[in-house]
């Protein structure tokens, strides 16, 4: 059943390099500007991932200026994630370290198991398949959770 979008949704996986910018960069495109959306990853030590980008470019999705923030530094830059209606994790670390730091406050955690398609896949072309899985599973749980996109006018 669809439910109404939150106000603000934090979206939060391992690196803040694969999963999380691409849920937040196709939320964004699905459900516009209505609802703050950000995304950050349990520890901060790389660059969004180069598939990442070229699997949400195919749905017209931009993530190159995507920076990728942990938990810690996005407290520091002054996001309270308390301020967050709703926190979807998409690893376990993640949802681990989400409910530790949420756990006085009164927000829904949601876990979305997400493939995480990195080392997956020999050549780019496999390795392009894998990344568009888990693209394609953050699509479907985002209609499942929010409802069908509104159509683009």
């Amino acid at each position: 059943m669809k439910q109404l979008l939150p106000q603000s949704v934090l979206f939060c996986c391992d690196h803040n390099a694969v999963r999380s910018p691409m849920a937040e960069g196709l939320m964004k495109k699905f459900y516009g500007t209505g609802t703050y959306v950000q995304s950050v990853g349990v520890k901060n030590d790389m660059e969004i991932d180069g598939f990442s980008i070229a699997v949400c470019s195919e749905l017209d999705v931009e993530l190159d200026r995507h920076r990728s923030r942990s938990f810690d530094e996005m407290e520091e830059w002054g996001d309270d994630l308390g301020s967050f209606d709703l926190i979807i994790a998409l690893s376990p670390a993640s949802q681990r370290r989400a409910l530790e730091l949420t756990r006085f406050y009164h927000l829904d955690v949601e876990y979305w198991p997400i493939l995480d398609p990195t080392g997956l896949g020999e050549s780019r072309e496999a390795k392009l398949t894998q990344f568009r899985a888990a693209r394609d599973q953050i699509v479907g749980r985002l209609i499942d959770r929010f409802g069908q996109p509104p159509s683009e006018s």
